[in-house]
């Protein structure tokens, strides 16, 4: 068995500008936020994003370091839209690929699956052929003679998710409501990181169900307590609501210098409890 631990330094440095990489999570939930502030301490840029946007995708859109996003919205849930994400696209700052949340799962199932495309219904009869028009229709071959859209699959160089358990071997385990499709970015990357707010020595009376990423299909394991902040990682702790509404009302430079300046995760941390702390 080998031991997968790493530091967020550690997922950063096998980062390479120009590459995919899928950021786990939904909207402002369970993202994998200290790896991605990891990544903005880095020189990684020109990236190709995959992600059910939340303020991973605003702040790498704020910082200039996406080519292309894939996404079927960028909001933070209590504030429907991720106002960094709009200043950058209404900019232009970025090329975009919008497609229904069904098309992007199709897209997960069809790369995970090793297959070039899947055959969908969503996305018939709406805009989303005409403002991607790089995609295609298939007919069904049999008699039905049905016409789908065909989600193309969408591959990854790396994933990067957030869970609340793991183990140094690469099993992953969520304890919250949903599992965001995890698994999928996880087994369609070439490479996967996983984040945690703790790393346990095995899964003893877990139900199996809650057992989301095996070990096969993960690279290394980080374990970073509070690694969502300012999302939620229910059940061990809810959106950080003053924070995020702090980060979506102020200009980017000024957040970044703030938060975003210091050296490592832990001065991210000390920065955001300093603030809790004026506002006592």
């Amino acid at each position: 068995m080998t031991d997968k631990t790493m530091t967020p330094e550690d997922v950063v440095a096998r980062l390479r500008s120009g590459m995919t990489v899928g950021i786990g999570g939904w909207g402002s939930r369970r993202k994998p936020m200290a790896l991605v502030r990891a990544l903005l301490r880095s020189s990684v840029t020109d990236l190709t994003v995959i992600s059910y946007g939340g303020p991973d995708v605003g702040l790498l859109a704020a910082a200039g370091r996406i080519r292309r996003l894939v996404a079927p919205f960028a909001t933070l849930d209590s504030i429907p839209l991720e106002p960094h994400f709009r200043a950058a696209r209404q900019a232009g700052a970025f090329e975009l690929m919008e497609v229904d949340e069904a098309m992007f799962m199709w897209g997960l199932h069809a790369a995970a699956n090793r297959l070039p495309f899947l055959p969908v219904r969503a996305g018939l009869g709406s805009d989303v052929m005409r403002v991607n028009p790089g995609l295609r229709t298939v007919t069904s071959p049999y008699e039905d003679g049905e016409t789908f859209v065909a989600m193309p699959a969408l591959r990854m160089d790396a994933a990067l998710v957030h869970l609340n358990r793991a183990d140094r071997l690469g099993n992953g385990q969520y304890l919250g409501p949903d599992p965001y499709f995890d698994d999928l970015f996880c087994e369609t990357a070439d490479s996967a990181y996983v984040s945690c707010e703790r790393i346990v020595d095995g899964f003893d009376g877990a139900v199996p169900q809650s057992l989301l990423v095996g070990r096969y299909a993960v690279t290394g394991v980080v374990e970073c307590p509070q690694g969502a902040h300012f999302t939620s990682c229910a059940p061990d702790y809810g959106r950080d609501e003053p924070f995020q509404k702090l980060y979506a009302s102020t200009p980017w430079a000024e957040f970044a210098e703030r938060f975003l300046s210091g050296p490592d995760e832990k001065s991210y941390q000390s920065a955001v409890q300093s603030w809790h702390e004026e506002r006592a």
